[in-house]
């Protein structure tokens, strides 16, 4: 049976190719890493050679944060980002539809009791991340140990959306659409846990430019808002593969101090700030192909060139 609150599955006729691949993928959800750890990583390294736009980005985005790298070692990130792409890519399929085994048991957890501590005193809480590939299997791994909900963009495939929506309310308490930001108040004022991702450039009005590792990029300030209009605490959710290629790393922060500030400029550049610093402990992890300094200030040119 679908979760409560989701409506039945789209059965037009149009549809019905989108359900065949989505049965495809729901097999492919099935297999153990032992297969798609290889085939994810196949699949990044003809991702790297194959689609030469968003290496492209890539590589522009690795240079203006990586500045004073060596051209060897930015090289070497794209590489090693396009790995993780393609082993993010089967990461959603088993976190959606598929088995996590025995990935709990392998999985290091550090700072759940600040969740824990920011809801016995009444607050919801913010769980703050950005764009890594891992974010969606970790996701569903901390759900094993808090009730979180999220915050995610509508697919345009009506059978996708469904089908994703309802892999998700598995181990999900709730997820919101981004335009659902009463539905999203609302939650957070009733102590509830939202993830979230402020990191990409969502070409919203409520944009502030904040400093990104250094280099002004449009900050959206929903968290300032989110924050402000709740009262939740904001906290870090940092998430990365374990060293051994087996597990993952799980690791909550303490609750941001003084947040929100009375300047969302300000609020936003903590923000990027603390996703900076997610960042550059597992940079390879991170998805560098999406243009996040496309926007500039004062009508200043796009680093991206004809990617652009």
């Amino acid at each position: 049976m679908p979760p409560a609150g989701l409506p039945p599955p789209p059965r037009s006729p149009r549809t019905w190719p989108s359900w065949v691949g989505i049965a495809l993928l729901w097999l492919v959800a099935q297999w153990p890493s032992a297969i798609t750890g290889p085939l994810g990583r196949t699949t990044g390294a003809l991702a790297f050679h194959l689609a030469r736009r968003r290496r492209r980005i890539a590589e522009a985005n690795l240079a203006l944060c990586f500045p004073d790298a060596a051209p060897a070692e930015r090289a070497r990130l794209v590489r090693a980002c396009f790995r993780s792409i393609g082993l993010g890519m089967f990461e959603f399929l088993r976190a959606w539809w598929g088995p996590l085994r025995d990935l709990p048991s392998r999985t290091r957890f550090e700072g759940v009791e600040h969740i824990v501590r920011a809801r016995e005193s009444g607050r919801g809480v913010i769980l703050l991340s950005g764009h890594f590939l891992t974010l969606e299997l970790c996701g569903r791994l901390l759900c094993e140990h808090v009730p979180v909900s999220g915050m995610y963009r509508r697919h345009a495939n009506p059978a996708f959306e469904w089908a994703v929506r309802r892999g998700r309310l598995r181990y999900a308490h709730a997820m919101f659409a981004r335009e659902e930001l009463r539905a999203c108040v609302k939650h957070l004022k009733a102590g509830g846990i939202l993830w979230y991702a402020p990191d990409q450039d969502m070409r919203g009005k409520d944009v502030v430019f904040a400093p990104f590792f250094g280099v002004p990029a449009a900050t959206i300030t929903a968290t300032h808002q989110l924050a402000r209009l709740s009262g939740a605490a904001v906290i870090g959710f940092f998430h990365r593969r374990s060293a051994d290629g087996r597990g993952y790393e799980i690791r909550i922060t303490e609750p941001l101090a003084d947040f929100p500030s009375t300047s969302a400029e300000a609020d936003a550049a903590r923000i990027n700030a603390l996703i900076e610093a997610m960042v550059r402990e597992a940079p390879e992890e991170y998805l560098w192909i999406h243009r996040r300094f496309k926007r500039r200030p004062e009508g200043g040119t796009s680093p991206y060139g004809d990617t652009g």
